[in-house]
């Protein structure tokens, strides 16, 4: 069962904004979309909550090369910023012991200039991202376990460790990271030191629909699992 992750829920980080040298104004864009080893805020997805951590390891450069990655604002497709087509496009990234790092060069548009202001005003803040991963695969991508903590209503709430990210849809700026340490903000153009490549026009991969029935019935299962092991 493959799960697309869709992380917009948190609250504001603070930005740091430095202005371009000399008077000028930058248009890059740099944050990180996701970080390593951070426990996410308290998440509700198949009528579970949930925490989640991303592992350190869980993505390497070639997975995200493999991938078409787009800078969003909101996951809202039509609100493109940036985009990185198995590795070559305007969307650029690393990996190191924080997290997935990116930056980007904002387009000259009514998005690109809207993005910038609202990342000067403190209104944006955070980063979010839809990923996918086999559900299935307990020892090499994902793991739960009792967080040790209820709901208001006696529930339990799980820990989710993901392990092995499979595939990456898109980085996003928003107001509401699933991560309250996932940052964005603008940087120096002088200080980017890449070159930025025209993307390239191709299909849009988009995320496959999720079998909810088949869903509750791994959760049910992995409860019963659970509890028999506590």
């Amino acid at each position: 069962m493959t799960k697309i992750n869709k992380r917009s829920i948190g609250f504001d980080v603070r930005l740091q904004i430095r202005e371009a040298a000399e008077g000028g104004e930058s248009r890059i864009i740099e944050g990180y979309a996701l970080k390593f080893g951070v426990r996410s805020r308290l998440l509700c997805d198949w009528w579970e909550n949930y925490y989640e951590v991303l592992e350190p390891g869980c993505i390497t450069r070639e997975t995200l090369d493999a991938c078409d990655i787009m800078l969003t604002m909101f996951h809202d497709r039509q609100l493109i910023l940036g985009r990185s087509k198995m590795g070559v496009g305007t969307l650029h990234y690393e990996i190191d012991e924080i997290g997935v790092k990116f930056w980007c060069e904002v387009p000259k548009t009514a998005d690109g200039d809207k993005a910038l202001e609202l990342i000067s005003r403190g209104d944006i803040s955070g980063c979010s991202f839809i990923y996918s991963t086999d559900e299935r695969d307990s020892e090499n991508a994902v793991s739960y376990e009792l967080s040790g903590e209820k709901t208001e209503d006696g529930d339990d709430i799980l820990l989710r460790h993901v392990k092995r990210i499979d595939k990456v849809y898109d980085f996003t700026i928003t107001p509401k990271p699933a991560y309250e340490q996932t940052t964005v903000s603008k940087r120096e153009v002088e200080e980017a030191g890449v070159v930025f490549d025209k993307p390239k026009t191709t299909t849009v991969e988009q995320p496959k629909t999720i079998d909810l029935a088949k869903k509750r019935e791994a959760i049910r299962v992995l409860k019963e699992r659970i509890n028999r092991t506590v």
